[in-house]
Order: C-alpha cells, then structure tokens, then sequence
C-alpha cells in the first residue's frame, strides 16, 4: 500500500508541476487541484480518525469529482499531466466502492 500511494502522488506531484509550468501558478487548473487536496486529507481524518464512515462517502464521491475537474483541466492544457491523473481518479473511484461498502455493512 506504501508504495501504490507514493506512486500515486508522486504522479500528481508531476501532473501539478506540467500543468503549472503551461497555465502558471493562480490558474484554475492548479486552484481544482489544491480543492482535490484538501478533500483527500479530509477524507483521511473523516474516516480513519473520527470514524465517521458515511460522511466520509459523501467526501470521497466529492473528492472523485475534485480529482476529475483538474483531470480534464490538466488534459485540456497538456495531454500527459492529465494522463498522468487517471491512476489517482481510479484509486479514488476503487477506494470510494470500499467506503460505500463499509457504510452499507456498518
């Protein structure tokens, strides 16, 4: 698991930086990017610290959407920052199946 997450931000790091050196830094592109950010470290707390499953389903299905809008961003600007968001977006799609699943179980 260790590894399948430093892989995976080390891929958006390198998605945030193509995509900042094409639209700069107050972009939107890179402003979506810093909201995705923020609900991953939600989600984080939401479910692991306070338990709170439920909510933290409704953060994850936000947080997928928050991965897709920079996603397009990224693509529409440079094709391989935006490529190199989809093994996030699909992380985050797997993860979001498990916490709905831990809810309806719960």
């Amino acid at each position: 698991m260790a590894r399948a997450g430093t892989t995976l931000y080390v891929l958006m790091a390198f998605a945030a930086w193509r995509a900042w050196r094409v639209a700069g830094l107050r972009s939107a592109p890179l402003a979506l990017y810093i909201v995705q950010l923020v609900l991953n470290f939600a989600w984080s707390l939401i479910f692991f610290r306070a338990h709170r499953i439920e909510l933290a389903l409704i953060d994850i299905v936000l947080l997928w959407v928050a991965i897709l809008a920079p996603t397009i961003a990224f693509f529409r600007r440079d094709a391989l920052a935006g490529a190199l968001m989809l093994p996030y977006l699909a992380w985050v799609g797997f993860a979001a199946v498990l916490n709905y699943e831990i809810a309806r179980l719960n």
